[in-house]
């Protein structure tokens, strides 16, 4: 039985990716009665008489799935970030980093606009860097026509899934567009107050690009933290990770404990300050968030 990649989603039928053709399919009725519905980026088993008429037949173990946009098997997160218009947002950037952290999707960042910055502002941008990479995360900085950082994003592609986040006028749309002009992402503007966009993307679509696969939807359109816990979320900063097996209490927050090796890895400067103070905020969200019924 062929085995193929789902690469778009449309009025009811898949597009499977299989050996370098693509086929045409619909889902089995049994899907339907199981309330299982295929995702852009499933791993399935499918029969085609032709590349026209196919059936999917069964859909591999997920990995991760996201349900805005709705799409599965992510490999990494590309976040775009703007140092400046709009002005650069660690606090936004390290929202987007713990929804990517919680679907295990590796991220690499992609700080943009870098000619437009005077001395110091490319100093706090290089600081930033240093910060993230130690952590182990990988950072690009960006200028207008920078073939060296487009080479960099490139290699970061291939051979994996992608999907692209960021807020609106980072810079998403034209990053892309000159990696590959089929993808156009065209977003509204984010609200500011909520801090989300409405995308007016109609379907989710994986594009070969670089050896890899890319998304052309512009990542997540919702950034709250609707199924993360409170046990969670220290999960999802790597440099808490390694050093909570220190604390004294075991399932400590990191909060009000006494004796938190997190907290004394702040105090020593292990930690990031910063970091740790939006850690506490995605906290304090959470545990006031309001419960759904």
């Amino acid at each position: 039985m062929p085995v193929g990649k789902i690469i778009k989603s449309l009025s009811g039928f898949y597009y499977v990716l299989s050996d370098g053709e693509v086929y045409q399919c619909r889902g089995r009725g049994n899907f339907r009665k199981k309330k299982v519905t295929p995702l852009v980026g499933d791993i399935v088993e499918f029969k085609a008489e032709n590349r026209q008429e196919g059936y999917i037949l069964s859909i591999n173990e997920r990995k991760n799935e996201l349900i805005r946009p709705p799409i599965a098997n992510v490999d990494q997160a590309l976040i775009v970030t703007s140092a400046v218009h709009p002005d650069f947002n660690a606090l936004l950037l390290d929202r987007f980093l713990v929804l990517v952290e919680e679907k295990r999707i590796e991220p690499f960042i992609v700080i943009s606009k870098m000619d437009q910055l005077d001395h110091a502002q490319m100093e706090m941008m290089e600081n930033y860097k240093t910060l993230y990479e130690k952590i182990g995360y990988p950072v690009i900085l960006s200028a207008v026509n920078d073939t060296e950082a487009m080479e960099v994003i490139q290699s970061h592609l291939a051979n994996r899934t992608t999907v692209i986040a960021g807020q609106s006028g980072v810079g998403k749309s034209s990053l892309l567009n000159s990696i590959d002009s089929r993808l156009c992402i065209d977003t509204d503007e984010i609200s500011e107050s909520l801090g989300r966009g409405k995308h007016t993307t109609r379907h989710v679509e994986l594009y070969e690009i670089s050896k890899g696969l890319v998304a052309d939807t512009p990542g997540f359109s919702s950034l709250e933290f609707g199924e993360l816990e409170t046990d969670q979320l220290a999960e999802c900063f790597p440099e808490f990770v390694e050093v909570q097996n220190d604390c004294k209490f075991r399932g400590c927050l990191h909060f009000k404990e006494p004796k938190c090796a997190v907290k004394a890895a702040v105090d020593t400067g292990e930690i990031s300050k910063q970091r740790y103070d939006h850690y506490v905020h995605f906290l304090n969200e959470i545990q006031n968030r309001k419960p759904r019924y």
